[in-house]
C-alpha cells in the first residue's frame, strides 16, 4: 500500500512498532508507530505535519489475529486484539482528524476483514474487533463528511500476508476452496483498491464498505 501511493506521487510515512529492513532504499519513510498508545500516535503526525506540511490520507492497515473461540477467550487476549485492531484505529483517526479537516478534502481507509461481515465459529476477539472498524468508519463518515474528510472500509479476504502466512495451512485452505476465484488474494490486490479511495477518482463514495474476497461471500 505504501509503496504504490508513493509511486503515485504521495508522500508516505508508514508507521510500525519494528524498524524496516529496506529502510534505507524504500521511497516509504518510516517510523516508530505503537498504534495502542495515543502518545505513540500523536508523536507520528505532529512529525508528519511538520516534515510534509499537511495530512491527506490516513490508512490505518495494523492488525494481529487469534483464532481463540469465545469459550477459551481471555481478558488478556481480548485487550492484545482489540489493542491493536480497535482501539488503534481510534486513536489513529482522532489524532489525525484535526488535521485531515483542515484539508478540506481528506480520505481515511480503514482495513477490516470479511470477518467484521460474516460469521466464524473461532476468532471471537478478532472478529468482534473487525466489526467494529466498520461503524466507526460509518461514524465518522457521517460526522465529518461536510468536513471533507471521506471515510471507507476495506474487507480483505485471506490474503497472502506476513498475518497469514504462519496461521493453519488447513484455515487458509479452506478460504481459498470457498472464493469463487479458487486463489487467495495478493497484497497488491488491496493497495489498489486503498489507492482508488484515497484518490480523487473516489470523491463521492464515502461510509461504504468493499469486500475483497475473490467472492468468498457470495456464496
Amino acid at each position: 500500500m505504501a509503496e504504490l501511493l508513493a509511486r503515485e506521487g504521495a508522500t508516505v510515512y508508514a508507521g510500525d512498532v519494528l524498524d524496516a529492513d529496506d529502510a534505507e532504499s524504500s521511497p516509504v519513510t518510516f517510523l516508530r508507530l505503537d498504534v495502542t498508545l495515543a502518545d505513540s500516535w500523536q508523536q507520528a503526525v505532529d512529525r508528519v505535519v511538520s516534515e510534509a506540511g499537511r495530512l491527506d490520507i490516513l490508512v490505518n492497515n495494523a492488525g494481529i489475529i487469534d483464532y481463540t473461540p469465545i469459550l477459551e477467550t481471555t481478558e488478556e487476549i481480548w485487550e492484545r486484539v482489540h489493542g491493536v485492531d480497535s482501539k488503534g484505529l481510534f486513536l489513529g483517526m482522532r489524532t489525525a482528524l484535526p488535521h485531515l479537516i483542515a484539508t478540506g478534502n481528506s480520505s481515511i481507509v480503514n482495513i477490516s476483514s470479511i470477518w467484521g461481515l460474516a460469521g466464524v465459529p473461532s476468532a471471537h476477539a478478532y472478529q468482534a474487533a473487525k466489526g467494529s472498524i466498520l461503524n466507526m468508519s460509518r461514524n465518522v463518515a457521517a460526522a465529518h463528511g461536510r468536513d471533507g474528510v471521506r471515510v471507507n472500509s476495506i474487507h480483505p479476504g485471506y490474503i497472502v500476508s506476513p498475518m497469514t502466512e504462519n496461521q493453519d495451512p488447513a484455515i487458509s485452505q479452506s478460504i481459498v476452496d470457498g472464493t469463487l476465484l479458487g486463489r487467495p488474494g495478493q497484497p497488491e490486490e488491496v493497495a489498489n483498491a486503498v489507492l482508488f479511495l484515497a484518490s480523487d477518482e473516489a470523491s463521492y463514495i464515502t461510509g461504504t464498505s468493499l469486500v475483497i474476497d475473490g467472492g468468498f461471500l457470495s456464496l
